[in-house]
C-alpha cells in the first residue's frame, strides 16, 4: 500500500533488475496471473469460456494468466463477477495498474493520479503528460538499455492512460514549462516532432492547461538543478517528485518541496508567458 509520508531513494537499476521488477513489474503480474488461474478452474472454466464471457481471446486471458500482459481495469471488474470470487481479484486492481509503469516511476504515478494542481518542468523531452503515441514510442525506443518491444508496447500504453488527466473531472489545473531545446529536438523524425508540437498547440488551449517555454536566450535560469514535478492532492498535500538517470525521489518534506516550489515560481516568471509559447510553436511549425 502507498504511503503518503516518506522520503526515499528507489534501488538502483541493479538492484531492481536482480528482484526482477524493473522492467514490468513481473512479480505483481505473475502472483495476479496464478489467482486468476486459480478461480477459473474451481470456476470450471476454460480459457475460451472465460474469455468469451469478459470480452477476450483465449490467448489473452492465457497472457493474463502468465504474467505477460497487464489486464485492464475492466476486464478484473468482469472477471470478479464472472468467476464469482468475491472481489479477491479486484482487491489487487490498483497493484497491478501501477505494475505498468517501471519500478521508479509507480509511487509518482499513484499521486499523479489524483492530483488536483500538477506543475512540471521538462528539460531534455516533451513532458510524458504532452507526449502523442508516436513521439513516446520514438522515446522509448531510444531507451538504453534497450527495451523489448512488448516493453515499449507497454510502456507507451501506459504513458497514452496517463493522460486521461485531461479529461478528469473536476478538472485539475495543470502547467509546463518546457526549456525551448525540447521543442527543435526532432526525436523520431520530422512527422513525429511536427505532430508533437501541433499536439502542444492543442493541449495548451485547454482552459487548465497552460504551457510555457524557456528560451534559449535567458540570461537568468532558475531550473539548472533539473527536471522536476511539483503535485498537490485532494487533500492539501504538497509533493515534489525529482528523476535523473532512472534514479527517482518522491518529496514530501515541507522544507524540500518549498525549495522546488520556490524554483518553479522563478521558472513560471523567466519563461515566455502561455501565449507567447504557443505563437512560438507556431512560428517553429512554419518554419519547417
Amino acid at each position: 500500500m502507498f504511503r503518503w509520508r516518506y522520503e526515499r531513494e528507489v534501488p538502483s537499476v541493479e538492484e531492481r533488475r536482480a528482484e526482477g521488477e524493473y522492467e514490468s513489474g513481473a512479480g505483481i503480474l505473475h502472483v495476479f496471473g496464478r489467482q486468476l488461474k486459480l478461480c477459473r478452474e474451481r470456476a470450471g472454466l476454460d480459457r475460451a469460456e472465460l474469455g468469451a464471457r469478459t470480452g477476450y481471446s483465449a490467448s489473452t486471458i492465457a497472457s493474463f494468466e502468465q504474467g505477460r500482459r497487464i489486464p485492464p481495469p475492466r476486464f478484473i471488474d468482469r472477471a470478479d463477477e464472472v468467476l464469482d470470487t468475491g472481489g479477491l481479484l479486484g482487491a489487487g486492481k490498483d497493484e497491478v495498474a501501477r505494475a505498468q509503469y517501471p519500478a521508479f516511476f509507480r509511487d509518482a504515478a499513484a499521486l499523479e493520479a489524483h492530483a488536483v494542481e500538477l506543475h512540471v518542468y521538462a528539460t531534455q523531452a516533451a513532458p510524458g503528460l504532452l507526449q502523442t503515441e508516436e513521439y513516446a514510442r520514438a522515446v522509448f525506443a531510444m531507451w538504453r538499455p534497450l527495451l523489448d518491444d512488448g516493453v515499449i508496447q507497454q510502456r507507451v500504453a501506459a504513458r497514452l492512460a496517463r493522460q486521461e488527466i485531461f479529461v478528469r473531472r473536476p478538472a485539475p489545473h495543470l502547467s509546463f514549462v518546457i526549456e525551448e531545446a525540447v521543442l527543435h529536438r526532432p526525436l523520431g523524425g520530422e512527422g513525429v516532432w511536427r505532430g508533437q508540437l501541433e499536439h502542444f498547440l492543442l493541449t495548451g488551449e485547454r482552459r487548465n492547461v497552460e504551457i510555457q517555454v524557456m528560451p534559449l536566450s535567458r540570461v537568468e535560469h532558475a531550473g539548472l538543478a533539473g527536471p522536476f514535478t511539483l503535485m498537490e492532492t485532494v487533500d492539501g498535500r504538497r509533493i515534489a517528485y525529482t528523476e535523473v538517470q532512472g534514479d527517482s525521489r518522491v518529496h514530501t518534506e515541507r522544507g524540500k518541496v518549498r525549495e522546488v516550489e520556490a524554483a518553479y515560481g522563478s521558472l513560471r516568471a523567466q519563461a515566455l508567458t502561455p501565449a507567447e509559447s504557443l505563437s512560438l510553436i507556431e512560428k517553429l511549425l512554419g518554419e519547417r
